[in-house]
């Protein structure tokens, strides 16, 4: 499938080099000034959502940079928060260089994450994809509307990914742009 150039242009300039010195909103480095970046990655306990915690810090989150794991929960859910905090120590692990936060906000899915993305003026927020709907070729799950909703409305770069099947390898990254283009990496 052929790319139109901005969504892989945009990937290269997001993980284009690592900051040396890091203030609160600027990274210095080799003399200029480059804006640190707020990625923010849907989380739930699905496999899915492990693996876009995986590509976010592999393939977007730079030094200096602030990744922001936002789960949405209904009223009835409890163990949001030992999720949340516990897929936080994960990254902290994984990669140091990255702050981590943790936010857990009650409420409708799609609403709450674009007012996130809107409040907390997120640079790219990353989404789970799952596998398409088998039940029948017309009809979306609920899932797979929510990736397509947030990837036409928020308000930053939106990248759904996919891990590919054990034997390819890779990811599947969807934006505005271009749907289920397949990095490997």
């Amino acid at each position: 499938m052929e790319s139109n150039g901005k969504g892989t242009a945009f990937l290269r300039q997001l993980s284009a080099g690592r900051g040396e010195d890091c203030s609160y909103n600027f990274c210095y480095e080799n003399g200029s000034v480059a804006k640190k970046k707020r990625v923010m990655v849907v989380i739930d306990n699905s496999r899915q959502a492990k693996y876009a915690i995986i590509w976010a810090l592999t393939h977007v989150a730079d030094r200096g940079d602030l990744l922001t794991l936002l789960h949405v929960v209904s009223a009835a859910d409890g163990g949001a928060p030992l999720l949340a905090n516990s897929l936080a120590a994960l990254c902290r692990a994984c990669k140091p260089e990255v702050k981590v936060e943790v936010l857990v906000v009650r409420g409708p899915k799609l609403a709450t994450v674009l007012n996130q993305v809107r409040k907390l003026e997120a640079s790219v927020l990353v989404l789970s994809q799952g596998k398409p709907s088998s039940f029948l070729c017309l009809m979306r799950s609920s899932s797979e509307k929510f990736v397509e909703d947030c990837i036409n409305q928020a308000d930053c770069l939106t990248l759904a990914v996919k891990k590919q099947s054990r034997g390819i390898g890779g990811f599947l990254v969807s934006t505005r742009w271009q749907k289920n283009f397949w990095l490997l990496a």
